[in-house]
């Protein structure tokens, strides 16, 4: 098709004849002057350069691939204490070099002079401590070193006590018959018989 401004075309329009459009064209305009217009949009579309397509071209070289990384978080650090075994304690007193020692503290019965009815069974209790430095084992006995023995043997086991601690020493009595004041003394042995410590006693009054 000519496009608009060729030579080649001029003729086309020019030799159309130039006749007045009735009731065809819009007021104002010829003919001549609208196929004019129609050609010159027609041209317009038809000359227009067609756009230049750009080939996909796929990559030559393949991008590099990033490996993972293990991101390692930092864990608490685990103190571990470990227990301290308690020493164990050994004696270090030899049992021939330690010395016996009794020191009375109180009576926790029967008080001294205490009012009493005959043939009474009186629960007769000091409290003493091993003042020495030797333990108190079964072999110490509690023996009877005067006065009236008023019912209990005349030598009975000491409480076994170890060196420095309390111990409480018990009696079993048994009042006369008889009215009077009667006192019974008592002291510690060792187990070699040797005597040692506070005596201790008991003294009623019987009636």
């Amino acid at each position: 098709m000519p496009c608009w401004g060729d030579p080649l075309g001029r003729p086309f329009f020019i030799m159309m004849t130039l006749r007045p459009c009735s009731g065809c064209c819009p007021v104002g305009l010829s003919r001549p002057i609208v196929i004019v217009l129609i050609m010159v949009a027609l041209s317009a579309f038809a000359c227009s350069p067609a756009p230049t397509l750009t080939p996909f071209r796929p990559p030559t070289m393949q991008g590099p691939l990033i490996e993972p990384t293990f991101i390692i978080q930092p864990t608490q650090e685990v103190v571990v204490v470990a227990s301290t075994p308690l020493p164990t304690i050994f004696p270090t007193i030899n049992p021939e070099a330690c010395s016996n020692n009794l020191t009375f503290l109180e009576d926790l019965t029967i008080p001294d002079n205490m009012f009493s009815t005959f043939g009474l069974v009186l629960d007769k209790q000091w409290l003493v401590q091993n003042s020495g430095t030797c333990h108190w084992s079964s072999a110490y006995r509690l023996r009877n070193i005067g006065g009236a023995a008023l019912g209990a043997p005349a030598e009975i086991a000491l409480y076994p006590a170890r060196a420095g601690t309390q111990a409480t020493l018990r009696i079993l009595f048994t009042t006369p018959f008889t009215e009077g004041v009667y006192e019974s003394a008592w002291q510690a042995v060792d187990p070699g018989g040797a005597a040692f410590g506070d005596p201790v006693y008991i003294r009623v009054a019987v009636q």
